[in-house]
């Protein structure tokens, strides 16, 4: 099944170079996939994988690993950001 994967901030340089300046890439995953299969195979660090959205609903970090995702679903992810 396809899915659109965000990634923002510094984890832009963790999608294909091609796919950096919409910061946007569709993926391929298997139908019952979950948050973590997706993000461990591109090497994010888990400490970097702070805020994440499924369709633009937060998705608490205890619920990532059982959580799967459907047909067409946009997975966001965030790193932790300070502002000053």
């Amino acid at each position: 099944m396809r899915i659109t994967l965000k990634l923002f901030a510094s984890l832009t340089d963790y999608l294909p170079a091609h796919a950096r300046r919409d910061n946007q890439v569709e993926l391929d995953v298997a139908p019952d996939a979950t948050i973590v299969d997706v993000i461990e195979p591109l090497g994010l660090p888990p400490k970097l994988v702070h805020l994440v959205l499924v369709n633009g609903v937060y998705i608490p970090p205890e619920e990532r690993a059982t959580r799967t995702l459907s047909e067409g679903d946009a997975l966001a992810i965030w790193p932790p950001i300070a502002g000053g």
